[in-house]
């Protein structure tokens, strides 16, 4: 998968005029590396030796390869994860509390579901579907947790 990983890289990056740069291949493998959405500041945990004004530009210029993918959560604060083109479609839970992100992968019964009722949504609309993404808002399980501490 690795080898696979940085060639489909360095294609998408080609396919925008780009180049697979060693700080580039850094990002990558911190995010292939951790699995799932972090912060620029959890990229910067993993690998102190990067610059961060480097590790933002380097996500601008991978996002627009389509080789990262932003998750914005109710926050505000983006969280970067390869795309599903590299890695496999999934979908997300999103504490709006603690801005923590939970990879969901579905059953495949329950993703034909979702396609069928996606599909019928952009049919309602005139609008042709090509993808979809669910995010699920609400409270993780350890920010639902009583605080005996609070008031």
């Amino acid at each position: 998968m690795r080898a696979n990983l940085h060639a489909s890289v360095a294609d998408r990056l080609g396919g925008v005029g780009s180049r697979y740069t060693p700080g580039r291949r850094l990002v990558v493998e911190v995010l292939e590396e951790v699995g799932r959405p972090i912060e620029v500041e959890e990229i910067l945990a993993v690998r102190p030796d990067l610059a961060q004004s480097s590790v933002y530009r380097n996500l601008v210029v991978l996002e627009r390869a389509d080789v990262v993918h932003r998750v914005v959560t109710g926050d505000g604060v983006g969280r970067f994860e390869l795309s599903e083109g590299l890695t496999e479609h999934h979908h997300h839970a999103i504490c709006s509390v603690c801005g923590s992100i939970r990879d969901i992968t579905v059953p495949p019964r329950l993703e034909r579901d979702l396609q069928r009722i996606v599909r019928e949504l952009g049919r309602r609309i005139a609008f042709s579907t090509a993808s979809h993404r669910i995010d699920l808002m609400g409270t993780c399980s350890d920010c639902a947790r009583p605080d005996p501490g609070r008031p």
